[in-house]
């Protein structure tokens, strides 16, 4: 299977190409290791940065067929979808629950928890549960002045194939934005 990173930027940013982190982790037994004990091993043995030792750990489980590109280590799947818009991250916000305000279900999934919503000084979010267990947080921040990025990340899906519907079905929410 191929890397979801492509050689090249494994050998710039590691200073290593690809297949040493295969051969390294192949002689550690690293098929018999937790997602998190291969990352520690890699941060500790090699001294990869967290990042790094992140995407080699994916991208080895991806290669040893642990999980598909998307899976994240739960084994569970996630969808993002994202919009920039003429706005500071308060109004874009104040869109956003706008639009959702009187909502109980997004494509005939019941909301069961939230909306809720928090600000820092850098981010907006809205958050939400849904019924089948999945969950949905729209991430705002600030682009440049007066433009902020609207992302809505669903995660906690079950399959690709739920992954492919709320990407369309995400994508037209935001486009009748």
């Amino acid at each position: 299977m191929a890397q979801a990173i492509s050689n090249e930027a494994v050998l710039k940013g590691t200073g290593k190409p690809w297949q040493h982190w295969c051969d390294a982790l192949d002689a550690a037994n690293a098929q018999a290791m937790s997602h998190k004990h291969i990352a520690q091993w890699l941060a500790t043995e090699h001294g990869t940065s967290h990042w790094w030792a992140q995407m080699l750990t994916v991208n080895y489980e991806q290669h040893i067929g642990r999980r598909v590109v998307g899976q994240d280590c739960t084994g569970k799947f996630r969808v993002s979808a994202s919009k920039t818009v003429n706005s500071s991250m308060d109004d874009a916000l104040n869109l956003w629950a706008t639009a959702m305000k009187g909502r109980n279900e997004f494509s005939d999934v019941a909301i069961t928890r939230g909306p809720d919503t928090l600000q820092t000084d850098k981010w907006r979010y809205w958050r939400c549960g849904l019924a089948d267990g999945s969950a949905v947080s729209v991430n705002i921040y600030e682009k440049a002045p007066g433009k902020s990025a609207l992302s809505v990340e669903h995660s906690k899906l079950e399959s690709d194939a739920q992954v492919e519907h709320w990407r369309g079905w995400w994508k037209g929410v935001l486009k009748a934005l």
